[in-house]
């Protein structure tokens, strides 16, 4: 039987790199006024227009209205709206664009800029609109709205301190770390203070990156503690047990007071403190433990406008939105996050066990109880003010998703997407596979035609806690996955133990052993995948991954060389000492504990049991996952004398996939591919369906 010539591929590389993986021209960042008939967000003009504009869509008329242009704003040299703020009302926004501070009023009027004395990060007008504080040079800074009485309200006082910033609350923020959170009054704030001097340089390659610091696993995190604020620059800080708790996970300011949520090193137990905005005192008003860790779900803790306390109980398989303490979601609905409370009326988003491959809307009210918001296949989420639903459904048809506004009793109100339409049309198949019902998607190519040969295979996961591969929304990885499969590889990404979405057990598998069931589950998918279809040659496996990917591909091959027989590893973490502190010892422990966990989770001890081919790649400028993992096990890998490629990226982050090298990386890793799993791909089979 003849083998049909691969055909041209469309050049997905190259529009990933012009549409920043298909997020320009996606409508983001919603703001909805207490009046529920205007909402703000951040688009740009068109799917290849780098630069976020901030717009106003009036619901009443269905018009939208440019508030803000970074074109206009700054001709010479424009740079896009990453994030903004406003006041209560919404008519206050402050913004900022190259480091300058910028304000707006929505009712109209021209964007003015505010002198500053310096570059300038995360400005929050007050409630009232009055004034707006900032973080410049490390200092907490205030001032008047327009531009007037700046001030710097906490000053760090050494080069290792800075105030208004506080990482690790990035954990419960849906929107990303907070480190400073105004009174509703407006007369007070809750202030972050960060003291890094303990630790550790970041370990470089060589005199790379001066200053940058880095909590790696088992050495010193920074220092986090709170301070109420007043407006003459009087501190007060916030007291508790810093030394069982040294993890600020979250914090805020609402109708009831400001508070703080608070965790141990091996984050077994978090606390939810109200904090006494006098004396800087704190109550424990809810605490929660885990034999394994505790996990955060963003939008959690949170109170209630009547005083309802708001958290999470892991029970029977099911992570449950509790009130009170008394869980108010049904079991097999898996609590995904908080998305905002209004009143007394929650909302939230959660995935059903049957199907995590999708995510809904809920809300929750004393009197209606659980209700389903959404509706489609989609990965849904969402934000409510004002008797406004703003909803986002990132489904199946194309990158980007839907949005619209919905108000009880008028029609909805499209928000629009100028995402780009992808070049590569997408062949997949949803699969579930094995005893445990493994949720995967199986590429093909395009040009494939059942019957006419057996195609490698290549394995394409992520593996890790932080995100899911399989899901229905068509995002810029499954086009990936497809431009892989277009090579003349069967590509299939499965969701393994250990990923989010399928409940608290679920995830806790990978406790104490990062790769064991990771691995079986990846071999499993396969094996199952296989069985459904013939046409997947399981004598030609390839496996590739990213970070956590990344290091899953390489246990993978120095593991399991008879299942996987070629890898490409990027950006993997292969000394897990080498990692972030918070990130790893939930899943190892710490080291002085659990020394045992770390040496078999090892990868650079593994070295010695590569037999099959493996290409790693790392950017050189990764903020997340330091290089030296790629250096140190490469190093190792020729002590050992295995043979290996190498491919370092200057210049390049944690995530190359939009950079400029995003052609060149992913042409070279197809051309390693092919060269050790067989050519174009393609076996042809003979007349009785076996290889000939």
């Amino acid at each position: 039987m003849s083998i049909p010539p691969i055909p041209s591929i469309p050049p997905l590389p190259e529009q990933l790199v012009r549409t920043d993986r298909f997020t320009h021209g996606v409508p983001a960042h919603f703001t909805i006024t207490p009046d529920g008939r205007t909402v703000l967000f951040l688009r740009s003009r068109a799917g290849s227009d780098p630069l976020t504009c901030l717009w106003a869509l009036d619901l009443d008329s269905g018009a939208e209205r440019l508030v803000a242009d970074p074109v206009t704003l700054r001709r010479q040299r424009p740079t896009d709206i990453g994030t903004y703020a406003t006041s209560r009302s919404g008519d206050l926004v402050a913004f900022v664009l190259a480091g300058e501070l910028w304000a707006v009023r929505v009712a109209g009027g021209r964007p003015w800029r505010l002198p500053t004395p310096g570059p300038v990060s995360d400005p929050r007008p007050d409630p009232t609109g009055h004034r707006i504080a900032y973080v410049a040079g490390g200092a907490l800074r205030l001032m008047d709205a327009d531009g007037t009485a700046d001030r710097a309200v906490a000053e760090p006082g050494a080069p290792d301190v800075e105030f208004g910033t506080a990482v690790h609350t990035a954990a419960t923020a849906p929107d990303g770390p907070l480190g400073h959170w105004w009174s509703p009054d407006g007369t007070q704030l809750l202030i972050a203070r960060t003291d890094s001097s303990r630790v550790h340089p970041w370990p470089a390659l060589d005199a790379e990156a001066p200053g940058r610091r880095f909590a790696a696993v088992g050495t010193p995190n920074a220092d986090v503690t709170l301070r109420i604020a007043g407006l003459n620059g009087r501190l007060t800080q916030a007291s508790w047990d810093r030394e069982a708790f040294e993890y600020v996970v979250g914090a805020g300011w609402d109708g009831h007071g400001p508070y703080a949520v608070v965790q141990s090193r091996d984050q077994c137990t978090v606390r939810f403190l109200a904090v006494d905005p006098g004396d800087g005192r704190t109550t424990v008003l809810h605490e929660q433990r885990d034999d394994h860790w505790v996990q955060l779900v963003p939008g959690l803790p949170a109170r209630t406008d009547s005083g309802a306390l708001l958290a999470h109980s892991d029970l029977h398989g099911t992570r449950r939105l509790t009130v009170d303490g008394v869980p108010v979601t049904p079991p097999g609905l898996q609590l995904r996050s908080l998305l905002g409370v209004e009143a007394d009326e929650v909302l939230f988003a959660a995935s059903e066990s049957a199907e995590p491959t999708e995510t809904h809307l809920y809300s929750y009210g004393h009197t209606a109880g659980v209700r389903r918001l959404s509706s489609g296949p989609a990965v849904h989420s969402g934000l409510r003010r004002g008797g406004t639903l703003v909803q986002a459904a990132r489904g199946p048809d194309r990158p980007g998703g839907r949005t619209q506004a919905r108000r009880k009793g008028k029609p909805a109100v499209a928000i629009p997407s100028y995402a780009e339409q992808p070049v590569l049309d997408v062949r997949l198949t949803r699969l579930l596979l094995g005893p445990r019902e493994l949720r995967a998607r199986l590429h093909l190519p395009s040009w494939y035609r059942a019957g006419s040969g057996r195609l490698p295979v290549l394995a394409d996961p992520y593996g890790g806690a932080a995100a899911q591969r399989v899901t229905v929304e068509s995002d810029w990885r499954v086009l990936v996955s497809q431009w892989f499969a277009e090579h003349g590889f069967a590509v299939l990404a499965a969701d393994g133990r250990g990923t989010p979405g399928r409940g608290p057990e679920w995830e806790r598998e990978v406790h104490g052993d990062l790769f064991g069931v990771a691995i079986d589950d990846q071999v499993t998918a396969l094996r199952e995948a296989a069985r459904l279809h013939p046409e997947l040659d399981l004598g030609r496996v390839g496996i590739r991954g990213w970070s956590f990917g990344g290091s899953l591909a390489t246990a993978a091959v120095l593991r399991r060389p008879d299942v996987f027989h070629a890898a490409v590893a990027g950006a993997g973490v292969t000394d897990q000492r080498l990692y972030n502190a918070r990130w790893r010892e939930r899943s190892l422990g710490h080291p002085d504990r659990f020394p045992e966990r770390y040496e078999a989770c090892s990868l650079v001890r593994d070295a010695p049991r590569l037999v099959r081919p493996l290409l790693l790649m790392h950017g050189l400028d990764d903020r997340n996952v330091p290089p030296l993992n790629t250096v140190r096990l490469s190093d190792a890998l020729r002590d050992a004398g295995r043979p290996h490629e190498v491919f370092l990226m200057p210049g390049v982050g944690h995530q190359p996939i939009g950079h400029p090298v995003t052609g060149e990386l992913m042409e070279r890793q197809v051309h390693f591919l092919q060269r050790h799993l067989g050519g174009s791909g393609v076996v042809p089979l003979s007349p009785s369906g076996a290889e000939g």
